[in-house]
């Protein structure tokens, strides 16, 4: 019997946010007839785009009305589908941990408001625009250093 294998890749560094060095993300779908809503980048195909951010220095972070209006308003500004938001208020550090479920994929929070830090995930497929979610989050939450990591995810080989 075989052993579970499992890939590991190390990621590259985040680099920190330059709202000026912001890449385009033009999503077109293929022209088959699949419904996986798998989009093509670049001359790649791939199942979503996963962005993972950083907030160093931001404010706010336990004020949950503010981070349910911010997810929704993430969400809107992706053009994604929200199904779901689920938060949870921690005591008595007051942190924030939570997931807008979304028909595209999801965005998911945990905040540190006593070391001013925040992680989201922002995993979205099809023609969702995650990274104009990632604006919103930064203008709601005013870190003063955002690091971002751009994942495509399920990419398929020969596309």
């Amino acid at each position: 019997m075989r052993a579970n294998a499992y890939v590991i890749a190390e990621q590259p560094s985040a680099a920190p946010y330059d709202p000026g060095t912001q890449p385009s993300h033009p999503v077109h779908h293929s022209d088959d007839d699949r419904l996986d809503h798998f989009i093509e980048r670049d001359g790649v195909r791939f199942a979503g785009t996963h962005l993972l951010l950083d907030f160093f220095g931001a404010s706010r972070l336990d004020d949950i009305e503010l981070m349910e209006e911010a997810l929704r308003g993430a969400v809107d500004a992706a053009g994604a589908t929200l199904l779901h938001i689920h938060l949870h208020h921690f005591t008595p550090n007051g942190g924030i941990s939570g997931v807008a479920v979304l028909a595209e994929s999801h965005i998911s929070v945990h905040t540190w408001p006593e070391r001013d830090y925040a992680a989201f995930d922002i995993f979205m497929c099809g023609d969702a625009r995650p990274e104009l979610g990632a604006e919103v989050l930064r203008e709601k939450f005013l870190p003063s250093r955002m690091e971002l990591l751009d994942q495509k995810r399920g990419v398929i080989d020969g596309a």
